[in-house]
């Protein structure tokens, strides 16, 4: 019995046939799946737009009236109508700016412990801990801090301070104010005991990510844990850390119950001290909008809302050129 043998073309290549189990059933499945993804962005895009959109025409009357002169008016008497959104602009971006000075250090610390030097029996539990202090509501932050943590502040940190600088030019002035504990340092102190378990816990994961032959490398040659950590753990998980650093500056930007409680939520700049009660542009959102009569005073309130959404848009800019810049920075070293 004789078998023929077909002889192909020199340019054909015969294709292999797959497994039953791996050949493609369609791709109507990829179509959907495709499609369904797209849609979720393109819905994503349009809520930011129409949320863009329903805060400038409700603050429309308001941006008519006092324009971008708004921005840096100090005033605020719904009586006359006459409204400035400096001081919760002022309180919101100097709080959140002192939960950064704070949260940040003691957040790379926790994360350098808890991934570098803490014992195996440690780690687990204590990183348990540090994630529930996220789960606390923002309520039980304010009442903790106005009803125990605000008198401690002012016997233990406001008065030794006052005595110490209060003669001192420029620092006195920073110091100056009646030491009651509740303003703006007490506000900044809260948000930063509030954001530390989220900054904390996006860096200890992006620190346990960094390749362990890199770091057995860097030990190799004889450095340090500190010379690993900073310069060959932070460098490889820079956009996690700087994403995280973000994370928690969002989150002190937009925190409304914690800080109505003990930032004072006084309408009015009379020095820049530290210890002076202020507001925020969300504890005022949150102390006036429900009482708001129809008009100037809503529309700058809805105003301050659409200053706050681009606050946040400017940080998240900043953030993404920030990281831009030091990937070509990378790109220029020898």
């Amino acid at each position: 019995m004789s078998t023929t043998i077909t002889a192909l073309p020199p340019n054909v290549v015969r294709r292999p046939e797959l497994p039953p189990m791996l050949r493609p059933s369609g791709r109507f499945g990829d179509v959907v799946f495709a499609n369904v993804t797209r849609l979720a962005a393109v819905i994503t895009l349009l809520l930011l737009v129409g949320i863009i959109l329903s805060l400038t025409v409700g603050a429309w009357p308001s941006i008519r009236h006092f324009g971008l002169a708004f921005l840096w008016t100090a005033e605020w008497d719904p009586v006359q109508d006459k409204y400035g959104g400096l001081v919760m602009i002022y309180g919101t971006i100097v709080t959140s700016l002192i939960a950064l000075m704070i949260a940040v250090p003691v957040s790379f610390g926790i994360a350098l412990f808890l991934t570098e030097m803490s014992p195996r029996w440690l780690k687990r539990p204590l990183g348990t801990a540090i994630e529930l202090l996220a789960a606390i509501p923002s309520i039980v932050y304010g009442m903790w801090g106005l009803l125990v943590f605000a008198p401690i502040l002012a016997r233990f940190v406001q008065q030794p301070l006052q005595a110490a600088f209060g003669n001192v030019p420029w620092l006195g002035a920073l110091f100056s104010g009646p030491p009651v504990g509740i303003g703006i340092l007490s506000a900044g102190i809260i948000l930063a005991i509030m954001i530390i378990p989220f900054i904390a816990a996006v860096m200890r994961d992006v620190f346990e990510v960094t390749p362990p032959m890199l770091k057995e490398s860097s030990y190799a040659l004889g450095s340090t844990t500190w010379e690993v950590v900073w310069q060959v753990v932070l460098p490889y998980t820079k956009a996690g850390v700087v994403g995280g650093i973000m994370l928690g500056l969002g989150r002190a930007l937009g925190e409304t119950m914690a800080v109505t409680f003990v930032i004072g939520n006084f309408n009015q700049l009379e020095t820049l001290s530290l210890f002076e009660a202020a507001n925020s542009i969300t504890s005022a959102l949150a102390n006036e909008f429900a009482e708001a009569t129809p008009g100037l005073h809503e529309a700058s309130l809805i105003y301050l809302g659409l200053v706050l959404f681009f606050i946040t848009f400017v940080v998240l800019s900043f953030s993404k050129l920030l990281l831009l810049q030091l990937r070509r920075r990378e790109g220029t070293k020898t």
